[in-house]
């Protein structure tokens, strides 16, 4: 991106960290001090009491609005068409109050909504309008009132400081300063539980509590800018908060010059309170639903749109004009409407220079027509796809045609999955995993649980076989393509699909078959043996695939079987590696249970992260796994669980050998250091063979 690098660290010396040429020492410790006194919002907005009571009576009078909105709706309608090609996603969704069990528990998994929508937001608007090839300067994080530092939702909440956050926060990444500091605050968001109840009259501005938080929060990033070595000349005197529930949310500005604050040390909130009400430009949106009932945003809708173009207007603030502008991207909106109207195939209607549409006067009747439903005419429910024991599936794979006869059906706790054995060798058993018709516009859930099952899987082990991974612990891949329906298939091309709902299905066919650990600790068939003969293959699969550079992110009971056929011994493989991270920016699979702890802080793996996994496997095949119902719960188990050396404990019960394998596992959680397995396969493999009489194979 050119002009201001977004690496904070190199902030020093030059023309990103100029100082006004009449600031001095003296003026920037007495700013300092006044921050340094500056820290409570209730005694603040106790000051201003009697100016929001003045500024409510002369709205009432003048039967205006109280404050100025910060955004006209052209400008929202604008910047809504240039966001019609870029994609926000929420992955962690706005809880519901309405169906809460505790208000706790939903404050709690609110900052983390919160959290990630701020993050979706900025890190798609900056590859949008910035820079798509550069990484994401911003941090996103809880504010802890009682120190004014910034944490991380997950470990705010892990740490039990729920109680003491006040407000969630967009920051300038800088490593020297992983708690923030605020002057980095480019801006901020309160989660408050009654902002919804101000979105019944759009006239009336938040109460004087909330809309005097935000003016406190405000005024202090202001203050910190003024004495700060960024460079924030874009627009040093204008703050944007954020106001937020559960559903609904708005946008507070505030704008002034700071230099006009008389800095009285001994006199910090009324001089702030004379400020704000003499010297400041205040802004309020009106409150509208951003979130829906299931958590979503509402990206496209009113509220959302406000909220996203303050966060747009403070990345601004810093970063300068964007690569792209929003009248840019806006200028596409006619074109893909006329696009839009060609699929509809829209009759006589044209588009004006405004991207509207206008129609062609028609000689009709007036009067509304009755159009009578014609049977033909009806939608005819597309038929589900049903496999049942005996089903033959036909794929079609690379020019060939494979068949499969469905044997058995299983789960694996939440997908089914099959058994089955080829046509062409009866006496051969396979996996069979059958995806999403992708017919179906509107996937759930479910469906995205099928194509880490059956399209990423298939992807993962491809790339094991180009890179020559050969280990009897890893999974085979035997097959995978598109099903072939019953019936004539009329797709146009080889990479096109029918009408047939069965049409373009994938399917992944792999190999060994066996039964899942989850299947053997149910029948009480996981003994000591077996747990660390499981220890050992598991172990020797990710060695093999770490080489490759391919981190499993999902090992849990139903992801690891247990082979008796086509071999001397038993023999456990990892299967299951649909959330298999390659890069940086894959994502494991959250697990309250068998994620590493790093997983759940950071939605990232770590070089010992799957062998963590590994650990609590073994330790819950030991014994009952514990109620965990939050990721803060989650967390809270495992430093208890670890600081106790209860896990030790239990596997050392098992084997003195999984004891001292989780002990060298807890060592390296969460650090880069990789894990050293060539020696702890050799001492798995010696307990093996001096204990139980029995020799195992390596991996190759």
């Amino acid at each position: 991106m050119e002009g201001k690098s977004p690496d904070l660290e190199s902030i020093g010396s030059g023309t990103t960290t100029k100082r006004s040429s009449v600031s001095s020492g003296s003026r920037s410790r007495i700013r300092r001090d006044f921050l340094s006194r500056f820290t409570d919002s209730e005694h603040f907005t106790v000051k201003l009491e009697d100016w929001f009571a003045l500024v409510l009576e002369t709205s009432g009078t003048s039967n205006g609005p109280v404050f100025e909105v910060p955004f006209e709706l052209v400008e929202l309608q604008k910047f809504d068409y240039a966001l019609e090609g870029i994609s926000f996603q929420q992955l962690t969704r706005m809880p519901n109050a309405v169906y809460a069990s505790t208000s706790t528990a939903v404050e709690a998994k609110a900052y983390l909504a919160i959290e990630d929508f701020l993050h979706a937001t900025v890190k798609s608007l900056w590859e949008a309008f910035w820079s798509p090839d550069e990484p994401v300067p911003f941090s996103v994080g809880c504010l802890y009132n009682q120190n004014m530092k910034f944490y991380q939702a997950e470990k705010a909440l892990a740490l039990g400081k729920l109680e003491g956050l006040s407000a969630t926060g967009v920051l300038l990444k800088n490593s020297r300063h992983p708690h923030g500091k605020w002057d980095h605050i480019l801006e901020l968001a309160l989660l408050r539980s009654d902002i919804g109840s101000f979105a019944v009259d759009s006239d009336h501005p938040p109460s004087l509590p909330v809309l005097g938080e935000a003016l406190f929060y405000a005024l202090r990033i202001l203050i910190s800018r003024s004495v700060s070595r960024l460079d924030f000349s874009q627009s040093s005197n204008c703050v944007f908060v954020l106001l937020v529930d559960s559903q609904y949310g708005g946008v507070v500005k505030v704008e002034g010059d700071v230099n006009k604050l008389d800095f009285d040390v001994n006199n910090v909130y009324e001089c702030a309170a004379d400020w704000i009400m003499k010297h400041s430009k205040i802004a309020v949106s009106p409150v509208d639903r951003v979130w829906n009932k299931l958590g979503n945003a509402n990206w496209g809708d009113i509220g959302a749109l406000q909220v996203v173009f303050a966060t747009y207007h403070s990345i601004m603030q810093y970063f300068g004009p964007p690569r792209h502008s929003i009248e840019d991207l806006a200028a596409d909106h006619s074109s893909r409407l006329h696009s839009r109207r060609q699929e509809r195939q829209l009759g006589d209607a044209s588009l004006n220079e405004n991207g509207m549409f206008r129609f062609e006067q028609r000689t009709m009747s007036p009067e509304i027509v009755e159009v009578q439903e014609e049977e033909s005419t009806k939608i005819e429910p597309e038929p589900s796809m049903k496999l049942e024991v005996g089903s033959v599936l036909w794929l079609e794979d690379s020019n060939y045609e494979k068949g499969y006869e469905i044997k058995e059906i299983l789960s694996n706790g939440t997908l089914p999955y099959h058994i089955a054995s080829p046509v062409d060798d009866a006496g051969k058993s396979v996996f069979l995993y059958v995806g999403s018709p992708p017919s179906q516009l509107e996937p759930a859930w479910e469906d995205m649980n099928l194509w880490y099952q059956v399209q990423r899987q298939t992807k993962i082990l491809s790339i094991m076989k180009q890179r020559g991974l050969s280990s009897k612990y890893l999974p085979q891949l035997h097959g995978s393509g598109r099903i072939i329906h019953p019936g004539q298939c009329q797709k146009p091309s080889s990479g096109g699909r029918c009408d047939h709902p069965w049409c373009g299905t994938p399917i992944l066919v792999t190999t060994p078959v066996g039964e899942t650990v989850a299947d053997l600790v149910n029948e009480g068939r996981f003994g000591p043996e077996e747990a660390i003969r499981c220890c050992h293959d598991c172990l020797s699969a990710l060695s093999s695939s770490s080489s490759a550079g391919i981190r499993h992110g999902d090992i849990r009971p139903e992801n690891v079987v247990y082979v008796t056929s086509g071999g001397r011994h038993p023999y456990f493989v990892l299967i299951g590696w649909g959330h298999a991270v390659l890069e940086d920016r894959d994502r494991p699979a959250m697990n309250l249970h068998f994620s590493s702890t790093y997983a759940l802080q950071e939605g990232k793996l770590c070089a010992a992260s799957d062998a963590e996994s590994l650990i609590y496997m073994l330790y819950f095949c030991s014994g009952d796994l514990p109620d965990l119902d939050s990721v803060e719960g989650a967390l809270q188990w495992r430093e208890t669980s670890w600081s106790k050396r209860l896990i030790q404990q239990k596997l050392g019960d098992v084997s003195t050998v999984l004891k001292a394998f989780s002990d060298y596992v807890d060592s390296l959680c969460g650090t880069p250091y990789p894990l050293d397995y060539e020696i702890w396969l050799r001492r798995l493999k010696r307990n093996l063979s001096e204990d139980h009489g029995k020799e195992i194979e390596t991996s190759g």
